[in-house]
């Protein structure tokens, strides 16, 4: 007896964002392994019928290994059980969903993918500031700032990134940032390209970081940056206003 296993993005945060499919796969699920960014707000509701599995990988802590999640996840589907993998975001922007998907693939396993609006578009957005823009970016590049720590050298080319034009959005750089913005000052990129950190989107205590290439890294040190938090670079930053990111961008999706 095999059962399914839905790979659930839950979005930027809120239950305003959670959409349809998601809500109903998680209602009826009889098992929830869930990270800690999906939010409070949605994590109170997940049924009380269901096993839940904290599966959360804050700042470098890991609850559990990527390996034993997914063991988990085989495991009770082979039992027969309706399980989702609730994750913040879109399961298939660094979400880990692709390898889990390929895992259950090879047992047999059947998978559903509920997509998720994902924080590299959403999250800028809420504080006014759009990823593309007739006038500054008609090209965007999404990039983890977490690599596989087992991969032999970095996958990402800093010279092509330096000298590309539109936007960039960075996951979970805020631990790399002096390293990110060094990189792309020695590729050539100018040291005045401005530069927002967004940490917490979506949530009460919201909070955006501006500066530049060359002085985002002290401003966020003074600031106290902290992850969870997504870097924009390019010059829709300069979109951005004092206040644009104020209660309306999130009161919609909390009732």
């Amino acid at each position: 007896m095999s059962g399914i296993v839905y790979l659930v993005g839950s979005g930027p945060g809120g239950l305003g964002l959670l959409t349809f499919r998601a809500r109903e796969v998680i209602d009826s699920a009889e098992v929830i392994l869930y990270d800690q960014l999906p939010g409070d707000e949605i994590l109170a509701t997940l049924p009380s019928t269901a096993e839940k599995i904290n599966c959360g990988k804050f700042g470098g802590s890991h609850t559990l290994k990527q390996e034993e999640i997914e063991s988990l996840m085989v495991d009770r589907a082979q039992q027969g059980k309706r399980v989702v993998r609730l994750k913040g975001g879109d399961p298939f922007v660094f979400g880990r969903g692709g390898e889990e998907m390929e895992v259950l693939r090879e047992h047999n396993i059947a998978v559903e993918v509920v997509p998720g609006i994902t924080s590299a578009v959403a999250v800028p957005g809420c504080a006014g500031i759009p990823v593309t823009h007739r006038n500054h970016a008609s090209q965007v590049t999404f990039l983890t700032g977490h690599e596989d720590p087992t991969k032999e050298g970095s996958a990402i080319d800093w010279g092509w990134l330096a000298g590309s034009p539109g936007t960039i959005v960075i996951l979970m750089g805020v631990k790399n940032l002096d390293m990110i913005t060094r990189s792309l000052i020695e590729h050539g990129m100018a040291s005045e390209k401005p530069v927002a950190v967004i940490e917490r989107g979506f949530r009460p205590d919201q909070r955006v970081t501006i500066g530049t290439l060359f002085d985002i890294v002290e401003k966020a040190r003074e600031a106290g940056v902290k992850p969870p938090a997504i870097i924009i670079i390019g010059e829709v930053v300069s979109l951005y206003r004092d206040g644009s990111e104020g209660a309306w961008s999130r009161s919609d999706t909390q009732q």
